[in-house]
């Protein structure tokens, strides 16, 4: 049935819901390693009874075979063929992993609410102590040469009027080297607080930080992470949050400029009952490398998850790597998760590399499920469009604009909603007009 009813992007109901259509039949195929557990790699293989693993041929660098450490020497210096880095171009990360100390900054704007705090902390504080330590050798680097930590502090019980925003600009380097700027952020919010914290990364460097979301008992936090850099920017990254008992955490991640980003976000729970969203949009561009890994530890019960990222790729060489790791450790009975990855192919010459797993290790669970998808346009979806009376390249853009605004929305801030769309639409040469051609699909 045709509806009028139009979100915050401006795309009608029934146009945005072509996001999960978009795609031919027989188009969906995992791009990732086979379904079967290899023997001796973590749990997989050996898993107890009634357990369940999707897994690839050791070494996967699986959940289980996890390994962490304050300390970068002991991750070794990646040569590219390990599990964690075969997907990144090495000699374009290559700066951030060599190490060497920098005092290069980014430039600072903040909009902080009542009830909010910003602070730091030197290297030795007590709280950087209790963070989860980092998963590779650039957040491990990034840890050991920040110095310290900015901290953002919400108050308990605090329900803030309007969003925390941290906008983090950089404005290149003079030097011949590019230094590299070292960053760490905490963001605490106290038992039962609501409040939602945007990152806005714009501009030109060479960054690699950590950020960490510690939510407290009955929060409710959402963290919004925009890389919207300036061509050439580096970014390597590490998000941890902690969700405390009966506690919300929601996570969108927004990529969309630089040469090349590489985030890793990682969710434990610090008691039951305890929900995360993970959710991202990135679009790659020519030369563009995009890579997004999550994490997702369920080690306590009645918890909750759902990861959803949609992806974008156009140009020669664009490039995007997509990895999801779930595990539900023995004790967390009452799981249920899900993750989800669907990527657009818009050109040859794009590649997208999309690796779901899911490691189960108890059969009490509400349910647990995975999937990814790759593909181009389904032809019928275009005709039907062109039928309408839209012009096939509007068709085409209009397509890509309902894949993104189911996640976009989810944001909920309508300016920075509407900012990102029209980047998208930018990359798209969207034509003048294009919001008043709706398009209407039965329901």
């Amino acid at each position: 049935m045709p509806s009028d009813h139009t979100n915050a992007t401006g795309l009608t109901t029934e146009s945005s819901t072509l996001a999960g259509e978009i795609f031919a039949d027989g188009v969906g195929a995992q791009a990732g390693p086979p379904t079967t557990p290899a023997a001796g790699t973590g749990t997989a293989g050996q898993a107890t009874p009634g357990a369940h693993s999707h897994g690839g041929p050791a070494p996967t660098g699986s959940p289980a075979e996890r390994f962490t450490s304050t300390d970068p020497d002991a991750f070794g210096v990646p040569t590219g063929r390990e599990e964690t880095w075969r997907f990144t171009p090495m000699k374009r990360i290559r700066p951030l992993l060599d190490g060497a100390p920098s005092d290069a900054h980014l430039t600072w704007t903040t909009d902080l609410p009542e009830g909010v705090e910003l602070t730091s902390v030197e290297a030795d504080d007590p709280l950087l102590k209790g963070l989860p330590e980092p998963a590779d050798r650039l957040a491990a680097l990034a840890r050991q040469r920040s110095g310290g930590a900015a901290v953002v502090r919400v108050a308990k019980e605090a329900v803030l009027d309007r969003p925390v925003t941290l906008g983090l600009a950089g404005a290149g380097s003079d030097s011949p080297d590019d230094a590299v700027v070292w960053g760490q952020l905490v963001i605490e919010v106290g038992a039962f607080a609501q409040a939602t914290v945007v990152l806005d990364h714009s501009g030109l460097a060479r960054y690699a930080a950590g950020v960490a979301v510690l939510v407290g008992d009955g929060a409710q936090v959402t963290l919004v992470s925009v890389q919207d850099w300036a061509p050439g920017a580096v970014h390597g990254g590490q998000f941890d949050a902690v969700v405390g008992r009966d506690a919300t955490f929601k996570q969108v991640v927004v990529t969309l400029g630089g040469d090349l980003v590489r985030l890793v976000s990682n969710v434990q729970y610090a008691g039951p009952g305890g929900s995360a969203e993970l959710f991202g949009v990135y679009f790659a561009d020519e030369t563009q490398h995009q890579e997004h890994r999550l994490w997702v530890d369920h080690a306590v019960p009645n918890c909750r998850s759902n990861v959803l990222y949609k992806g974008a790729l156009q140009g020669e060489n664009a490039r995007t790597v997509w990895i999801g790791d779930v595990r539900i450790r023995p004790a967390a009975t009452g799981t249920e998760t899900y993750e989800l990855n669907r990527n657009l192919v818009l050109t040859d010459g794009a590649r997208a590399d999309s690796v779901p797993n899911l490691e189960i290790e108890t059969g009490e669970i509400v349910g647990a499920g995975h999937a990814s998808a790759t593909g181009r346009f389904d032809d019928e979806q275009l005709f039907y469009l062109c039928s309408r009376g839209i012009d096939a390249e509007t068709a085409r853009r209009l397509v890509v604009r309902g894949f993104f605004a189911d996640v976009v929305q989810l944001i909920g801030i309508d300016a920075l909603q509407d900012r990102l769309m029209a980047s998208i639409e930018t990359r798209l040469g969207a034509l003048p007009g294009l919001d008043e051609q709706p398009v209407e699909q039965s329901a």
